[in-house]
């Protein structure tokens, strides 16, 4: 089969077209799929540079993200039929309840090769199914920015007439958005680009904040509302992490899922702890949390915010190249063309 691989050193000017054999027929409670679409994370730029330590060996097929439709299944398989279009789960040991040591080694491209290759082989049970009438390069950006998404906001128990504030318009902020609208909440969003802002507003947002032009965009996020955010998705790390905590109210939460501004960050904890602001972490979900979520896109008629341009496969290093200028809104997305 084809892929694309990452071979003879680290880096996106080593990601090549490469071939590896077929695979064979699955095993009984295995599904073979045939990836038709895939799409980006910043953490797939962090895995090209080599970014996650030891994570990952050369030669290795890039991207968490992907899609296909099942060609074959086990005998003792009864989630999938022929022909089901699904996404393989980013953690793919991670079944339900909260994150644990032990799923750890078992990522899609990252510990486990990545999506832009021809076939996959998967256990049933690391498969969901897409949402019904998605294609298959709509259902590719939901792995880990959706989930991911979706266990900041929903999982976090945003609800109606709570305020919620995001950062950026990529997927994982784009995903909140949509999924706090869903909950009830007024949604403000943040970006360097107006005409972004405006798309965002497009989809739901109800303010925009240009940070360029208001670097303490935590004060206009409390002078346009009149108080602090209940939830603030932070992406930023060090560069935008002070102006969360300011922008959060008392007792509200700050979910921490990017470090796009540096992983480092000095912190005001006093402001931290007279204010009560509880600072959790969002490492993707489980897979019951991703089917949840399918069942909410579903019932609600939801799609996916992706950017206008989309590549082929062969095409995933200017992909990359093109993530890292930051020039995209919502998913750049690549189909096996």
């Amino acid at each position: 089969m084809k892929v694309m691989e990452m071979r003879d050193g680290w880096g996106i000017e080593h990601i090549v077209p490469g071939t590896r054999p077929d695979p064979g027929p699955p095993g009984p409670r295995d599904v073979l799929i045939r990836f038709e679409a895939a799409s980006l994370n910043y953490r797939d730029l962090v895995m090209a540079q080599h970014g996650y330590g030891r994570m990952g060996a050369l030669p290795f097929i890039p991207l968490s993200d992907g899609a296909g439709r099942v060609i074959a299944t086990g005998a003792e398989v009864t989630r999938f039929t022929v022909g089901d279009l699904v996404c393989p789960t980013f953690l793919q040991g991670w079944i339900s309840g909260p994150l644990r040591e032990s799923y750890r080694g078992t990522t899609m491209g990252g510990d486990i090769d990545g999506a832009v290759r021809d076939f996959g082989i998967f256990p049933e049970a690391a498969l969901v199914r897409a949402p019904h009438g998605w294609t298959a390069r709509e259902a590719a950006t939901l792995p880990c920015a959706a989930v991911t998404a979706w266990n900041a906001v929903i999982c976090n128990g945003t609800k109606p007439g709570d305020v919620m504030v995001t950062q950026g318009t990529g997927g994982v902020s784009l995903f909140a958005l949509q999924f706090a609208k869903l909950a009830g909440a007024t949604v403000v969003i943040t970006s360097s680009s107006d005409a972004k802002l405006d798309r965002a507003k497009a989809i739901g947002a109800d303010i925009g904040i240009n940070y360029k032009s208001h670097p303490e965009w935590s004060r206009v996020v409390r002078e346009r509302i009149g108080r602090g955010a209940d939830l603030v998705i932070e992406l930023g790390g060090a560069a935008t992490l002070d102006q969360s905590v300011r922008a959060v109210r008392a007792s509200g939460t700050i979910s921490m899922i990017g470090v796009v501004g540096g992983g480092s960050a000095t912190l005001e904890l006093g402001r931290v702890v007279t204010q009560a602001v509880r600072l959790v972490a969002a490492t993707c979900g489980s897979r019951e949390m991703f089917e949840d979520m399918v069942r909410a896109i579903d019932t609600h008629g939801i799609k996916p915010a992706i950017d206008d341009k989309v590549y082929a496969f062969s095409e995933v290093a200017d992909s990359l190249r093109a993530l890292g200028k930051g020039a995209h809104f919502g998913k750049i997305c690549l189909e096996n063309r």
